[in-house]
């Protein structure tokens, strides 16, 4: 697999969209894949990178909503910045980049936008938790 990158340096409209597209460079990284396909053979690494993907997965999907909430509402990153007393350019962050986010910054977003942030649980029947109380109490 191969990533295409923007040509290094300043592209302020003096290039052409030719000259632009001919300076892209390639990046191979089948050996990355290669690398992490090996190291997921180990069941141990396995279980801490689907945790983590699971993790991360939870994170985006929060974010995706508040921001979805956002639009709705009609505000701009940095009105909404500006309604929970944060800088701008960390809100703007929060929405762009891979961050993780503190619990205190998701709530207050959420109340910003009227919504509220709820933990539930997958299953009633079959969690983690009740298994592992089962099993302390047996």
């Amino acid at each position: 697999m191969y990533v295409t990158l923007p040509p290094m340096g300043s592209n302020k409209g003096a290039k052409s969209e030719m000259t632009t597209k001919m300076n892209k460079k390639l990046v191979d990284t089948s050996y990355h894949r290669r690398r992490l396909a090996a190291r997921l053979k180990d069941p141990e690494f396995r279980a801490e990178y689907e945790r983590a993907r699971a993790e991360i997965a939870q994170i985006d999907a929060i974010m995706r909503t508040l921001d979805h909430l956002r639009e709705e509402a009609g505000f701009s990153k940095a009105d909404l910045a500006r309604q929970i007393g944060k800088d701008p350019a960390s809100v703007r962050r929060l929405f762009t980049a891979q961050v993780n986010p503190e619990l205190k910054t998701i709530a207050a977003l959420a109340q910003a936008l009227d919504a509220e942030v709820q933990i539930v649980p997958r299953s009633k029947g079959s969690s983690k938790a009740q298994e592992r109380r089962q099993a302390a109490a047996g």
